[in-house]
């Protein structure tokens, strides 16, 4: 019984394998980016509420923000958990509805959730993730 687990486990994963090397639109890079982006996610999904209730904050006052933008920071933060958990498990493939570009159809490594990432240029309040800089070349 352990060797027929064994054995179809190594099958799944050359089947991955050449999956994602057959695949010609897609290049090995889009399958890592979208593993890449399944941890992040998954690992970082929390930060989901803090960023909701801010958000709320800016556009709507501080009352929507503690209570609206906490239930939405929920929200989020839990589609952003089995979105990320679901990238993890496909990432050697792709997926309908999921190009690179979201005004194109069909197959592709893309994102499943939009903003792409928990903390994008949109939501970096310290610049943290992306200092600004003031070099000019």
């Amino acid at each position: 019984m352990f060797q027929v687990k064994k054995l179809m486990m190594i099958l799944a994963l050359v089947v991955c394998f050449f999956a994602v090397q057959q695949s010609e639109a897609a290049t090995l890079d889009d399958a890592v980016r979208k593993l890449g982006r399944g941890v992040c996610n998954a690992a970082l999904g929390a930060l989901e509420i803090p960023i909701r209730i801010w958000d709320t904050n800016k556009t709507e006052g501080g009352f929507a923000s503690v209570t609206y933008g906490v239930f939405k920071g929920i929200a989020y933060f839990i589609g952003r958990e089995l979105v990320g958990v679901c990238e993890i498990v496909t990432f050697p493939f792709p997926l309908p509805g999921c190009a690179v570009n979201p005004e194109d159809p069909g197959w592709g490594y893309g994102p499943i959730m939009w903003p792409e990432w928990v903390v994008d240029d949109q939501h970096d309040p310290f610049n943290f993730v992306y200092p600004q800089t003031d070099i000019v070349i």
